[in-house]
């Protein structure tokens, strides 16, 4: 069995951070969402992975490289245009053959990785199994409507009456009969081949599809509310460790905060969960639960709350605590003590600026 990751997205709604960034590389408790991805299907027992990649494929090559930091060997697909999941599918047929394959999107953080989906899929004679998940607003979902034997009768894209709760996660198996699937539907409205219309081509032709119902949470990590959720969500899973090259000297650090290779934390307090990155600085600081900061940043003289901060960063003498936010790489929050008075700023396009 081979795995597929679709990585090609802009990542438009977290811009600006994806402006300069892919967003499948920002992290989630320091660690890149698509390495989670890699290492959920590497747990698996998959090492064969494809990525589909788009415009932002040198970073994702750089980040990743050959797979082998985790144990798996990585072949990049590349797609030139954003047209579709299923011509995501389409382009990696060389790379997949007619084997078996889990596909998943790389912007997904999924509670418990995927091993029973695998487990379901390899020991039943199914053409096709989709990852479901009980939602409260299934309108804003692709909604599955099930038979009575619990196969899969009709997927609708964010019906306005659903006919269930159990929404689309973005988590596929499929056998080599995608291939006709893909090759024999047309492109939607918005002028792309929908995955969606590719299962639904499986089940009208008698294919026997069924679906997995996910127990634990989800999240897409589409937008900065949903990026802070599974943040947050994953900080609460981690088993903290502190290691044995990083200095705390006055500070206050409790049982629940990971601290990284190289960090210092100096007169500070840090809350969990939470975690201080490699070679990153926490002086004179307040640090509370669910805040990431990734290496090589400084914080001082300031309080933050349930924020991400990446890489290559300073925060310092804000004079206000920081709270729900994300903090670009090679980022500069500073407090302006110049007399008159004033704000001076740089503020990237689609972005949201709370003044209190």
């Amino acid at each position: 069995m081979k795995g597929l990751i679709l990585s090609g997205g802009k990542g438009t709604r977290l811009y600006p951070l994806t402006y300069t960034n892919a967003k499948q590389l920002i992290p989630v408790a320091n660690k890149p969402v698509l390495v989670r991805v890699i290492e959920s299907i590497r747990d698996a027992g998959v090492e064969e992975i494809g990525v589909v990649i788009g415009q932002t494929g040198p970073q994702i090559r750089e980040v990743v490289g050959d797979g082998s930091k985790w144990g798996v060997k990585i072949t990049y697909i590349p797609q030139d245009s954003p047209d579709g999941l299923a011509h995501a599918v389409k382009i990696s047929r060389d790379f997949l053959g007619d084997e078996r394959f889990v596909m998943f999107l790389g912007d997904n953080v999924i509670q418990g990785g995927i091993g029973a989906l695998i487990s379901d899929f390899a020991h039943n004679d199914w053409n096709s199994q989709i990852v479901l998940k009980e939602v409260e607003n299934p309108t804003a979902y692709g909604v599955a409507k099930l038979r009575a034997d619990n196969s899969i009768e009709h997927l609708i894209e964010k019906p306005e009456n659903p006919p269930s709760n159990l929404a689309l996660v973005g988590i596929y198996m499929f056998d080599q009969n995608i291939w006709e699937a893909v090759n024999s539907i047309k492109p939607s409205g918005r002028g792309e081949l929908e995955i969606t219309d590719a299962i639904q081509w499986l089940v009208n032709a008698g294919y026997r599809v069924f679906p997995h119902v996910h127990k634990g949470w989800w999240i897409d990590t589409g937008k900065p509310t949903d990026m802070l959720e599974a943040n947050s969500l994953v900080l609460e899973e981690l088993t903290p460790t502190i290691s044995p090259e990083s200095i705390i000297e006055n500070s206050e650090v409790d049982r629940r905060v990971t601290v990284e290779r190289g960090a210092r934390i100096i007169n500070s307090i840090v809350r969990g969960p939470s975690i201080i990155g490699e070679d990153t600085v926490i002086e004179n600081s307040y640090i509370g639960p669910f805040t990431s900061i990734y290496h090589h940043v400084t914080v001082q003289n300031c309080e933050i709350e349930r924020s991400i901060v990446l890489e290559h960063s300073t925060i310092s003498d804000i004079g206000t605590r920081l709270h729900d936010s994300l903090i670009g790489r090679n980022a500069s929050v500073r407090r302006n003590d110049e007399k008159p008075r004033s704000l001076r700023m740089n503020i990237g396009d689609h972005s949201n600026l709370w003044i209190v």
